[in-house]
């Protein structure tokens, strides 16, 4: 009887640790994807900030129209 109940107990424990490394493999993957586009993300900021700093979004008062409440 005690024979049987390890053997239970062993297959449960085996049947765990499966679940256990596929849901580790299912977290790593959101967390590479995630970090990629953090990463992108990232650059695309970058790239914002060097065009406003560098006055790429800056309009010429000149070719502005006003406002509507003018």
């Amino acid at each position: 009887m005690a024979e049987a109940d390890h053997e239970t107990r062993l297959e449960a424990l085996e049947t765990r640790l499966a679940y256990q490394d596929q849901t580790i493999e299912d977290l790593n993957a959101t967390i590479t994807e995630q970090w990629k586009s953090i990463d992108l993300l990232t650059r695309k900021l970058a790239m914002l900030e060097e065009q406003v700093r560098s006055g790429a979004y800056i309009a010429d008062p000149a070719t502005e129209k006003p406002p509507p409440h003018y």
